[in-house]
């Protein structure tokens, strides 16, 4: 019923499957281990680079990144609108479906607290940046302020230098 072992993980699981005996319980568990193992493997690599402050690598993740999301979603439809038969033909798999659910779950709250500091990090760049070129530089005038000289550039000004690791 279902198809063979597929390393890559990218199948596209019918959603009316139905498991009929251990074997198909087997499969079915197998299938959506092998999605989230290579989901884990993106997003996990995602994590790094982004890290890194590779963003573009980053980036070019997420084609990758939602199709296997995609095929584990589907594979956990396929788990749940099938529980009672897992629960009978295979509990070891479901405990191990849980187990690897959890971890995945750590995974992608790590995953979101790094994109998250990347995201703050980069605002506030942009902001200084941004506060920094909306300064303009004034030269001595007339008024009130006339004996105070507004240097051209602030003291300790200089190039930007920008830490791409966070």
């Amino acid at each position: 019923m279902f198809p063979p072992h597929d390393p890559t993980a990218t199948r596209v699981t019918h959603e009316r499957q139905r498991v009929a005996n251990q074997g198909d319980a087997t499969a079915l568990v197998t299938t959506v281990l092998e999605s989230l193992s290579a989901l884990s493997h993106v997003i996990g690599e995602e994590t790094q680079l982004v890290k890194d402050g590779r963003l573009q690598d980053a980036l070019q993740r997420e084609t990758r990144k939602s199709e296997l999301a995609g095929a584990y979603m589907r594979g956990l439809e396929i788990v749940k609108s099938n529980a009672v038969a897992l629960a009978r033909f295979a509990p070891e798999g479901v405990q191990r479906l849980k187990a690897s659910h959890l971890t995945f779950l750590d995974l992608v709250e790590t995953n979101q607290a790094v994109l998250a500091t990347a995201r703050s990090i980069s605002e506030s760049i942009v902001r200084e940046l941004a506060r920094e070129a909306g300064r303009s530089a004034q030269a001595a005038g007339y008024g009130p302020d006339r004996n105070r000289v507004a240097p051209l550039a602030k003291p300790g000004s200089g190039p930007l230098v920008v830490s791409r690791s966070l």
